[in-house]
């Protein structure tokens, strides 16, 4: 299942990133390659229909990330109550921090004296 919902996402990104590059950022894009305002499609028209596809590309990518976030952390429930029973296995307590090693220091040497 979250294989299916994974390439959703990845077709939606596609879609959305081609939607977002016909668009100009000064408003002309795709209608600007409109000479006429009497075609069927016109200049407005056509801005309005890619602005609600973008905003409708990125709704359903927000829900698909959602729902592929909730699929994921289905399975991990298991994981959780394995650790929580070896856990209480145990006795619920954390292991004890190892004691360091002893290092050995040199002796001191004696200072040489000045004869």
């Amino acid at each position: 299942m979250s294989y299916i919902v994974s390439i959703l996402i990845l077709i939606t990104c596609i879609l959305l990133v081609l939607i977002v590059l016909v668009q100009n950022s000064k408003g002309g894009g795709l209608s600007s390659s409109f000479a006429s305002s009497n075609q069927v499609m016109g200049v407005r028209k056509t801005t309005d229909f890619l602005e609600k596809a973008t905003w409708t590309l990125a709704g359903v990518l927000i829900v698909l990330c959602l729902a592929s976030t909730a699929i994921s952390t289905q399975g991990s429930g298991d994981v959780k109550e394995t650790i929580s029973t070896k856990k209480a296995e145990e006795g619920g307590a954390a292991p004890a921090a190892p004691t360091p090693a002893p290092t050995s220091t040199p002796a001191p040497t004696p200072a040489p004296t000045g004869n």
